[in-house]
């Protein structure tokens, strides 16, 4: 049985009563995509790396990339790690209209179905169908009729296109109360959980949507919904999940034995809640700000620590560089980033949002990340400064499970945040 195959029977281990859920891994950095496809090798897991709209989409998105570059880039990756290909699974987040909401509706949602096909046409295995933004002279939230019928277009561009292909047909998963993406914009203390009612209206409308196209095959592949159980992150605000809060609507899927849930915003969120999640249903787990939050900690640390060991007079630190290319090119937070001006630059460097991920595939960012790892080399660095600039590593190293290298020490900090997510799923 193919990953793909296994990630379609989440449904029925639920009910089975069986721990088990996957990570969804929503990063396009080249680090982030090795110590995922590492970490499951060393554990015997299936993969599931997601990219989304902004990141990967036909015009290259902010990476540069199209959907058959990404499995391309992925796949290379894979081959040099020695990952076996019949254990990733590739996935396509919020696909939709939201890179083009700025357009009339029409011409969006053309643009999501060109997006949608090259996704399917590259062999993307599980595709979130998200229709849930208005466009120009909507709202901003549109109601779950229209959501529908627009996820169904999107679902029917997408069967044409692996049929076309021949390619094996993709899972779904759907949803109208779907968080945005890279966490919150505003400070938080509670919210909304999504209501049993509300499930039960977002499934029976996309099965009228999907049946008025003729998609009744293509809705038997939706394996889940996504809702809001009550979990999500700001700059620097967590809210954990409570299973208590979330109840009624885990009661839901006794009803409902052919879906499970999917969590988005879970960055940060604690071990415990993780399992908890789980256990509730919520078997696919979206993790991507936590992973390069994770990595960016592990850089800024060595950056110090190479202004310690190999000092470079009149060369910019890492931290410094960043903030030069945040600078000159600001649309990726001047949105998202408020306050003071003081305040505007600790997010852009420190939010939970990690808005700084935006910029690492800038040419600027990554000459400054070579020059980085060019200044340390392989040197071995001291555990004393490793406790004291990338202090969470240091008992992996001291235990001898992590080379006390540069380069190791990154792939280090992923795995910590990836080791929290295999044991909540496993």
């Amino acid at each position: 049985m193919s990953a793909t195959e296994r990630l379609r029977t989440l449904p029925q281990r639920f009910q089975a009563g069986e721990h088990a859920g996957i990570a969804s891994v929503c990063s396009a950095h080249p680090l982030v995509i090795e110590a995922t496809l590492r970490h499951g090798l060393a554990h015997d897991r299936d993969v599931l790396i997601e990219a989304t709209c902004n990141q990967v989409n036909q015009d290259g998105g902010y990476t540069g990339m199209t959907p058959a570059d990404f499995r391309r880039f992925v796949e290379r990756i894979a081959a040099m790690v020695g990952f076996p290909l019949d254990r990733l699974v590739l996935g396509g987040d919020h696909l939709g209209p939201n890179p083009w909401k700025h357009l009339a509706p029409a011409e969006a949602m053309a643009k999501a179905e060109a997006m949608i096909d090259a996704f399917a046409t590259a062999g993307f295995a599980k595709l979130h169908l998200d229709a849930s933004m208005g466009c120009a002279g909507e709202p901003p939230s549109l109601d779950d009729e229209t959501v529908s019928e627009r996820a169904a277009r999107l679902a029917a561009r997408a069967e044409v296109a692996v049929s076309r292909e021949g390619l094996v047909p993709p899972v779904y998963v759907v949803g109208t109360e779907v968080p945005i993406p890279g966490g919150a914009l505003e400070a938080l203390d509670h919210l909304a959980v999504t209501g049993p009612d509300a499930v039960r209206r977002t499934v029976d409308v996309h099965d009228r949507a999907f049946a008025a196209l003729g998609l009744q095959d293509a809705f038997s592949r939706v394996i889940a919904v996504v809702v809001q159980p009550g979990v999500e992150f700001g700059h620097e605000d967590i809210v954990v999940y409570q299973p208590e809060a979330a109840r009624d609507l885990v009661g839901f899927l006794a009803r409902e034995p052919r879906l499970v849930f999917e969590a988005h915003s879970t960055d940060y969120q604690p071990d415990q809640a993780l399992r908890d999640l789980v256990r509730d249903g919520f078997a696919i787990l979206k993790v991507g700000p936590w992973v390069t939050f994770a990595l960016r900690e592990a850089l800024y640390g060595l950056s110090h620590i190479a202004d310690i060991l190999a000092p470079a007079p009149g060369e910019p630190s890492l931290p410094q560089a960043m903030e030069a290319l945040m600078a000159e090119k600001p649309d990726n937070w001047r949105k998202y980033c408020h306050g003071s001006a003081d305040e505007q630059r600790v997010q852009r460097h420190y939010s939970l949002s990690d808005r700084i991920r935006y910029y690492w595939p800038e040419p600027q960012a990554q000459q400054a990340v070579d020059r980085l790892m060019e200044r340390l080399g392989e040197r071995p660095i001291p555990l004393t400064l490793i406790g004291q600039h990338l202090g969470r590593l240091a008992p992996t190293v001291e235990a001898g499970r992590t080379a006390p290298t540069p380069r190791a020490l990154l792939l280090a900090s992923i795995d910590r945040v990836l080791d929290v997510y295999d044991h909540a799923t496993h």
